[in-house]
């Protein structure tokens, strides 16, 4: 599976570009979708282009789901979200073997959309399946070409006037098991291959507009102007000693500048904000002290500064029943670890039980082509995913 996987959405720099509803995506689809019915699993699609493929009665009540996502980051790695795709795919392998009864419904999802790589909010699918993200606000994203998500949706032959909740499928889910690679090096040094998540860090994205005025950058005297770049670069610095401050993380990953030529001062800038913090106040503080520090250095500089929150998500605290559970399953001598990455699992755990198995990551590099994971760990998350799966299938 991992072979087959692995040239799709390939880049020429080594990374991933499997966009929602692009060419790489849709054949990332048609894999999913060849894996399930190889193995006899009932599948479908919903409304909101997340794909299930299930074992037993799909309608059926409590039922266990596990999976992740296929989609990616610009230029990402290989294994963030397709190794649990594929961990699902051979831990129900593992248990057809063990010849595992079935007890309770059972499906493997891949969720649509859950990097935001093209349309600016993560987790799309999963949030448009717990009503989290309204069909009018999925319709109102849009790419850098300007092209919507419905209209994506569409010339990928998926019906976009289906988006919205879809409370009927959210209320048969019991339980949700999400297996992803470390995105970090908590594991790096110690002796276990996997590890159980706690809770998942609140997190957001702010777009920054920085507004100036156009001028010839031969002409103008640097007293005339009205750089918004100036702001702008301020601004990454001052995110960065903020949270350095707070114990907490920002980033400014993404930047457009207009008129965006190489002898013109800019007439706006607009830079997107990544920020996480171990809890809700602490990531609260440091978004308004990047977005003071912003205002302020806009003030001397001549420019205006607008901030817009695109997304925020509060802290997550994983089912403590099921991920105590989970660590019983696992012998008991596994790592329970927070993370500040957000998931599918994450935007589900406000509906359903919900919990996470991470698998080591010596580089500790993600959303990278660095990103990595040794084959034996992966077959220990396999082992534990099945382990997992098999003694939660029981009733």
């Amino acid at each position: 599976m991992w072979k087959e996987l692995l040239p799709l959405g390939k880049a020429p720099g080594g990374g991933y570009r499997r966009f929602a509803w692009s060419g790489p995506d849709l054949e990332c689809r048609a894999w999913f979708r060849q894996q399930a019915e190889a193995r006899g699993l009932a599948y479908e699609v919903d409304g909101n282009g997340n794909q299930w493929a299930w074992a037993g009665d799909s309608g059926g009540q409590d039922a266990l789901v596990t999976g992740s996502h296929l989609d990616s980051v610009p230029d990402g790695g290989a294994f963030d979200g397709p190794l649990g795709v594929i961990s699902a795919l051979a831990a129900y392998d593992e248990l057809r073997a063990r010849g595992t009864d079935f007890a309770r419904p059972f499906a493997i999802v891949n969720f649509a959309d859950e990097e935001g790589a093209r349309f600016g909010l993560s987790c799309v699918g999963s949030r448009l399946l717990t009503g989290a993200l309204t069909r009018e606000g999925a319709h109102a994203l849009r790419d850098a070409d300007g092209v919507t998500l419905p209209q994506a949706m569409e010339a990928a032959g998926q019906d976009p006037q289906t988006l919205g909740p879809d409370a009927e499928r959210l209320a048969r889910i019991g339980a949700f098991v999400e297996l992803h690679i470390e995105q970090g090096r908590a594991l790096a040094e110690t002796r276990h291959p996997v590890a159980v998540a706690s809770a998942i860090w609140p997190h957001g994205r702010w777009r920054f507009d920085f507004r100036g005025e156009a001028n010839h950058a031969g002409t103008t005297r640097l007293e005339d102007r009205r750089d918004p770049m100036l702001t702008y670069a301020n601004t990454v610095l001052a995110a960065r000693k903020k949270a350095r401050l707070a114990g907490a993380l920002a980033t400014f990953g993404k930047v457009a500048v207009e008129p965006n030529g190489v002898n013109a001062v800019p007439s706006l800038v607009s830079g997107w904000l990544d920020s996480r913090a171990p809890d809700q106040e602490t990531l609260a503080g440091v978004v308004a002290e990047i977005e003071r520090a912003a205002g302020e250095r806009g003030g001397r500089d001549g420019v205006a500064v607008e901030v817009t929150r695109e997304s925020e998500t509060p802290l997550v605290e994983f089912d403590h029943v099921l991920r105590d559970r989970l660590v019983a399953l696992l012998g008991g001598e596994v790592p329970v670890l927070p993370t500040g990455a957000g998931h599918d699992a994450g935007i589900l755990s406000a509906s359903v039980p919900t919990a996470m198995l991470y698998v080591r990551n010596p580089t500790g590099v993600s959303h990278s082509p660095a990103e990595f994971a040794e084959e034996d760990d992966c077959a220990a998350g396999v082992g534990a995913l099945a382990d997992v799966l098999e003694g939660l299938l029981r009733r």
